[in-house]
């Protein structure tokens, strides 16, 4: 498989951060590694951030993904925990953004409804999913790394879905799309 692209699935949290990476080929996708960072040892939320910023870093430069998808903070009954998980997000979307990886952002819906067909899916629907969908017998039992794998592959269904244009380069998809170019 010639990869065409390399995408980084981020599910952020302030006790555990899910990832995934994927790479992808004429319309393929494979699993490249799936992970957690944990962040319990950690006893300042401050010091937690930092260490998400230098685990996002490091995992843009081990595997230099293309793009890199983040699923968005979901309203719970708890505010300040809304605002430390946002916190987390943002922290790993400037990490992102620090090494010019492009960045996009999904509600945890859509990446349900993505990957599952069912917006209101379990966590044990979305993981039993990616294994069929990645061809696997098995996949990780933990929640925020399937997670995190989660927001890359919605993020490669969506890319996919907008370039339903029937071209097989820019050339072709410029002459038969004008009104799309500005």
């Amino acid at each position: 498989m010639i990869v065409e692209k390399t995408i980084l699935g981020i599910d952020p949290g302030t006790n555990v951060m899910g990832y995934g990476i994927i790479e992808t080929a004429d319309n393929q996708v494979q699993l490249v590694n799936l992970g957690i960072i944990t962040l319990g040892k950690f006893p300042d939320h401050h010091q937690k951030l930092g260490h998400i910023f230098k685990r996002t870093l490091s995992l843009i430069e081990e595997y230099k993904p293309d793009e890199m998808a983040i699923e968005a903070p979901f309203y719970g009954k708890n505010v300040q925990s809304m605002l430390k998980l946002g916190r987390a997000q943002g922290v790993a979307i400037a990490a992102a953004l620090y090494r010019s990886v492009p960045m996009f952002e999904y509600a945890p819906r859509k990446i349900k409804m993505s990957i599952t067909g069912q917006g209101n899916a379990t966590k044990e629907q979305v993981a039993w999913m990616l294994a069929s969908i990645l061809k696997l017998k098995t996949i990780t039992d933990n929640h925020d790394a399937t997670d995190g794998l989660a927001a890359a592959i919605c993020h490669f269904f969506q890319a996919k879905k907008e370039n339903k244009t029937g071209a097989s380069t820019w050339k072709e998809f410029i002459r038969k799309n004008p009104g799309k170019i500005k």
